[in-house]
């Protein structure tokens, strides 16, 4: 049987920038939190991209965590 350790989190927040003149397509930029506890729940990591959204200039297009996990036997 095998088991899963979580290794590390990671926030990434990605904003809406305006569409591209001459294509029409959305631009996307993206910011990446990577010392996230492994433990923080995901009340307390949407309170901060909401938090550091209101600072910014442009509006969140997506929320993600990024969980790593080390598979090893038991």
């Amino acid at each position: 049987m095998a088991v899963a350790e979580k290794m590390n989190s990671q926030l990434r927040i990605t904003f809406h920038e305006g569409e591209d003149s001459e294509t029409g397509k959305p631009i996307l930029k993206t910011k990446a939190f990577t010392q996230v506890k492994i433990d923080a729940t995901t009340d307390q990591l949407y309170a901060v991209a909401e938090a550091y959204a209101s600072l910014q200039q442009h509006p969140i297009q997506n929320i993600e965590r990024r969980d790593s996990f080390n598979i090893e036997e038991a």
